[in-house]
């Protein structure tokens, strides 16, 4: 059994050495000794063992009859054990060391999952090993990358990948100036990187390393490479840049997907890093974290959270029984998080969302529908949109509705979904994913829980008939470009009339539940121009109630505050489908 024991260092002057601190130092290491040796004993000892024959403190069995506890055998017992050491609050700063020290990884993922644990549970990460010899954290990073193979990848990575080892620092800050800067493989970048330049190169290489990170083989080549301690490297000198810490998360996350790696990412420090950010206020830093714990917590969770699933409640281990799942499908320009937000200024559709944290701080769906249906697991999905070619983060990438929906569709049950009684909320294009997602499942039998549990969807603004976005895109096709996602939405779309088609028996014959909310006001593309992006005719799907409201196109899902009619008819309608799974 290994040990650390932290003590503050001392001169070594040898003119102390027969005086106070002399003499303190000789008890230490006698109390030390005395530690480690009962420690010994009570956990290589029979659990049933007496304490008669230990020169122990009463106060001091508890903390390793715990330990003792957490490596029982039974799942029942180890679970408790963790709970009670979450809960205690009277123990002295050494006892939560000791927990730390002894512990095992089940026990330490079970703590950094438990929402009221001591933050004295989790060690400092270990000190970092040096750079080499005339290297920087940019150069070990492209070193890493180009360690990775390089054949049989999909175009996006294999962009990712040629981007970030062939372009400098300098010639990335040379091609800024934004959507018109006509020059360079940086183009679809240059703009979202204009105000972090010291990262620039860093976030190039991130990108392509999530994107390996979905690769099993590849995340064991990151961590032979020492991968994981040159992202904590990174981590703790970019603290000041979300955009750097939400991608070296997502890898991490990916990289928790595979057991084997388990041992690993504790090893190397990860653990105290990850406690401190799930108890972040800043909801996407808590949620990445989250994400990460969750695929690293094998004793309590089965599911598996892929890039782009994240969980908003329960976000920590929990005793309340999770009866429903409720999963949230944003659309174009949109993600996880910022979708769902509390309704603030209107947004420019085309423009910049803000890197202000405090703008995502707020998501309806973890502050409020967490409380009030705290028997739900909540759900909300990420994946890349854009309006214009010109604006995709990948230019290779051409994904359609059936394309993504597949992809969706795999990694959600890989989440578990199907497993319970579920509601889709979706804005947007989402909705059309919903549909073509539903309609997939129905095909494939190891799918057909999520058909089987499905009770209900909510439409917000989606348009089911077409939208003006393609029109209006077609007509400026020479400054927009319109991407793949915007033209399938055109009114004259073969494939969006046979969803539709096809979608609306379906959904009579499986009789769901389906609520549909529309916009009545304009929503801003650019500086001047104002368009109606979902009409009403468009937002009918045919069956359920359809209820217009005077918000625009980005405010239909953005309740203004709790008690405002979007969010009350939006919680009803989530009760009513479930109130009989929810009895249960």
């Amino acid at each position: 059994m290994k040990s650390y024991i932290y003590v503050h260092t001392v001169s070594l002057d040898k003119r102390e050495n027969h005086g106070i601190t002399y003499q303190a130092r000789k008890e230490l290491h006698k109390a030390v000794r005395k530690v480690l040796a009962t420690s010994a004993r009570i956990l290589r000892g029979p659990f049933a063992d007496t304490f008669s024959t230990i020169d122990i403190e009463d106060h001091e069995c508890a903390v390793w009859l715990l330990l003792r506890k957490s490596k029982s055998d039974d799942r029942a017992a180890r679970l408790q054990a963790v709970q009670e050491m979450a809960e205690t609050r009277h123990w002295h700063d050494y006892q939560y060391r000791i927990i730390a020290q002894a512990c095992d990884l089940r026990t330490l993922i079970g703590l950094a999952r438990s929402k009221d644990s001591d933050l004295r549970f989790f060690l400092c990460p270990p000190p970092l090993p040096s750079l080499k010899e005339d290297s920087s954290v940019e150069e070990e990073l492209r070193q890493l990358l180009a360690s990775l193979p390089q054949t049989d990848l999909d175009e996006c990575i294999q962009y990712f990948t040629s981007l970030a080892l062939s372009e400098s620092s300098q010639s990335l800050a040379a091609q800024k100036g934004g959507l018109w800067c006509f020059g360079g493989n940086g183009l679809p970048y240059a703009e979202s990187f204009g105000e972090v330049p010291s990262a620039t190169v860093e976030m190039f290489c991130l990108e392509a390393l999530v994107k390996h990170s979905e690769i099993p083989t590849h995340c064991d080549k990151i961590e032979a490479n020492g991968g994981l301690q040159l992202l904590q490297r990174l981590y703790q000198l970019h603290k000041d840049c979300p955009k750097v810490q939400r991608n070296i998360m997502r890898i991490l996350g990916n990289m928790a997907l595979n057991e084997h790696l388990h041992s690993t990412i504790v090893r190397s420090g990860w653990v105290s890093i990850l406690v401190e950010a799930i108890k972040s206020h800043h909801i996407m830093e808590a949620s990445h974290a989250a994400r990460t714990l969750a695929n690293l917590d094998r004793e309590t969770v089965q599911d598996k959270y892929q890039d782009g699933v994240y969980v908003l409640h329960p976000q920590y281990r929990t005793s309340q029984p999770i009866k429903a799942d409720v999963l949230f499908i944003h659309g174009l320009m949109g993600a996880a998080f910022k979708t769902w937000r509390q309704q603030d200024n209107d947004q420019n559709l085309t423009g910049k969302v803000s890197e202000d944290e405090t703008k995502y701080t707020t998501c309806w769906p973890k502050s409020w529908l967490a409380r009030d249906c705290p028997a739900l697991r909540i759900i909300s999905v990420e994946y890349d949109t854009s309006l214009s070619d010109w604006r995709a983060r990948c230019p290779m990438e051409r994904k359609s509705i059936a394309f993504r929906s597949n992809e969706l569709l795999r990694k959600l049950r890989a989440a578990g979904v199907g497993d319970r009684p579920m509601i889709w909320v979706s804005h947007s294009m989402g909705g059309l994913l919903v549909k073509k997602m539903l309609l997939e499942a129905s095909k494939k039998p190891e799918m057909s829980t999520i058909i089987n549990n499905t009770r209900g969807i909510i439409f917000y603004s989606v348009p089911h008939h077409g939208s003006h976005l393609a029109e209006y895109s077609v007509n400026i096709r020479y400054l927009l470009f319109p991407s793949l996602e915007v033209k399938e939405l055109s009114k004259d779309s073969p494939a969006l009339k046979t969803l539709q088609d096809d979608f609306l028996e379906f959904a009579k014959d499986r009789n769901f539940q389906v609520l549909s909310f529309v916009e009545t006001l304009p929503t801003y593309i650019g500086s001047m121009i104002k368009l109606h992006v979902v009409p009403l005719e468009s937002a009918d799907l045919g069956i359920g109630d359809l209820i217009p409201v005077d918000v625009n196109h980005l405010n239909i899902c953005k309740p203004k505050k709790k008690d405002a009619f979007l969010y009350q008819r939006t919680l009803q309608f989530i009760r009513d489908t479930l109130a009989k799974d929810l009895e249960n």
